[in-house]
């Protein structure tokens, strides 16, 4: 079984608490569930040390119009999370650089429409000073902030900004 069907159906890799797969689901259902899956984060800086951040589209099925890190998404059955990651921010950002995983934590977070993000996340960072070619289906916008800027932001407009982007920039602190 692949991680697309004819009909384009989704399908996200189940996994338990130390990231070992147990089966497929399709992407909907698993955040219906919510069911532990693997996902990753994507964190780039520029060379000032500013990070890339990403408005979701006004399209998307939930969290529309919210601010979030560079890209994220979940890896396709058979595909390595740096595969994927890489995939991904070709395909939102019209962007390739070097990434590397920093570490992985476990979170879920209710994110709207009935929706909730079980996820087993591979963060990974990178660098680059390449102006984003944004795929409109995917983003809205871009923006670059200083990590202060950032907090002090989530602080006074925290309704602004993805429920996992908050968990997972916490984390970032923690480990980078």
């Amino acid at each position: 079984m692949t991680t697309t069907d004819k009909q384009n159906t989704e399908y996200v890799v189940l996994v338990d608490e130390h990231d070992n797969p147990t089966g497929l689901m399709e992407k909907m259902a698993a955040h219906d569930g919510p069911h532990l899956h693997r996902a990753f984060s994507v964190f780039l800086f520029n060379s000032k040390g500013e990070m890339l951040l990403q408005q979701r589209a006004a399209s998307k099925y939930h969290s529309p119009l919210l601010w979030t890190n560079t890209c994220c998404s979940h890896p396709r059955q058979g595909e390595s999370v740096m595969e994927a990651a890489t995939r991904r921010l070709q395909e939102e950002m019209g962007m390739q650089c070097k990434l590397e995983e920093k570490f992985t934590f476990i979170y879920m977070a209710k994110v709207g429409n009935s929706l909730t993000e079980h996820e087993f996340d591979h963060v990974l960072t990178g660098t680059s000073d390449d102006t984003p070619q944004i795929n409109t289906d995917e983003v809205e916008s871009y923006k670059y902030m200083t990590i202060d800027e950032i907090e002090t932001e989530m602080e006074i407009h925290p309704e602004t900004f993805t429920e996992w982007f908050k968990i997972a920039f916490a984390e970032l602190r923690k480990h980078v």
